[in-house]
Order: structure tokens, then C-alpha cells, then sequence
């Protein structure tokens, strides 16, 4: 990481350090936030408010493909959420999982880790992707319809043509 750029939460932290108040570094945090919890709310959308009874088969724990940081990864603040709503969530992240369980979802209820990104899907009412991993790009959508209760795929990351999905029968 270029030293010189400094992430949104530090830029605020230092600038409050020497008693400034950066009112337009506040705003784009206000705006960070909220997009964490996008994918949460078009699940509720979805599902309803009351998700108990409800899982989701989650790919994608990590900030970003290719490490295991999870510093501020929307992950957190969705599982939290549907958790917090009654759903169970499966999850799956080529990295992430031990860090995720250590130390950013520890505590957290009805969260189960896998080793298969095809098998949190089985019995699952929805796919959440969180993370543009590789192994994501391409998956076997006939696959993830046969695991999946509904053909629903909620893409965080953007990763798939919606009209492509439309044409496969997903939702």
C-alpha cells in the first residue's frame, strides 16, 4: 500500500489528533458504513424483516480477494445483521475463515465455516458473494441452483450479469 494514502478511518483519526475537524473525511466514513449493510438490507427486502428460519450461504469473508484482512470487510457487519435478524449464515472464504473465527465474528452465533463454496450452498435460501475471489468468477451456476432451497444470488461485488443470471433462472 502506497504509505501516502492513507485509509478513510486513519485520515480521520489523525486529522482529529490535531484538532481538526474533517467534515468531508466524516462524510465519505457516513457513506462506507452504510454501504456495508446494503447487501443485508436487499436480503430483507427479500426475505422479510424476521429472517429466522433463514440461510444464507455466504462466499467471501475477506476485505479483498488474495489476503485474510478483515479490517472493515462488509462481511462482518452483514453476518452480523442477519444474525441479529434470526438467519443462520454459512460461510466460505479461501483465506479468511480462521481470522473471521478468531477474531472478527468470534462470539457470534449461528455462523458455520466450510471448506467448500458449494457447500454452504446446500439447503441455503440465498448466496451472498462478498468477495471477488478468483474461484468466484466463473462457478458452475447449475451447481448453485441444485444447492440453493431459491434460485437468489446476491452479488455484493458485482461480479455477475444480472441479465446472464435472469437467463439462468436466478433471481
Amino acid at each position: 500500500m502506497n504509505p501516502l494514502i492513507l485509509p478513510v478511518k486513519a485520515s480521520k483519526k489523525i486529522a482529529e489528533a490535531h484538532g481538526y475537524t474533517a467534515t468531508l473525511i466524516a462524510s465519505v466514513e457516513k457513506v462506507n458504513d452504510a454501504q456495508k449493510l446494503v447487501i443485508a438490507q436487499k436480503t430483507t427486502n427479500r426475505f422479510g424483516e424476521d429472517l429466522t428460519g433463514k440461510t444464507f450461504g455466504l462466499w467471501g469473508l475477506a476485505f479483498k480477494p488474495g489476503t485474510d484482512d478483515m479490517r472493515e470487510a462488509p462481511s462482518i457487519y452483514v453476518i452480523k445483521e442477519l444474525v441479529k435478524r434470526g438467519a443462520k449464515v454459512k460461510a466460505y472464504d479461501p483465506k479468511a475463515v480462521e481470522k473471521a473465527k478468531e477474531c472478527y465474528l468470534n462470539g457470534v452465533d449461528n455462523v458455520t465455516y466450510l471448506e467448500s463454496k458449494y457447500e454452504v450452498l446446500k439447503n441455503a435460501d440465498a448466496l451472498i458473494l462478498l468477495t471477488e475471489w478468483k474461484e468466484f468468477r466463473s462457478p458452475d451456476f447449475e451447481e448453485i441452483k441444485s444447492q440453493l432451497i431459491s434460485p437468489v444470488i446476491f452479488d455484493g461485488r458485482n461480479q455477475y450479469n444480472a441479465f446472464t443470471l435472469e437467463e439462468k433462472g436466478f433471481e
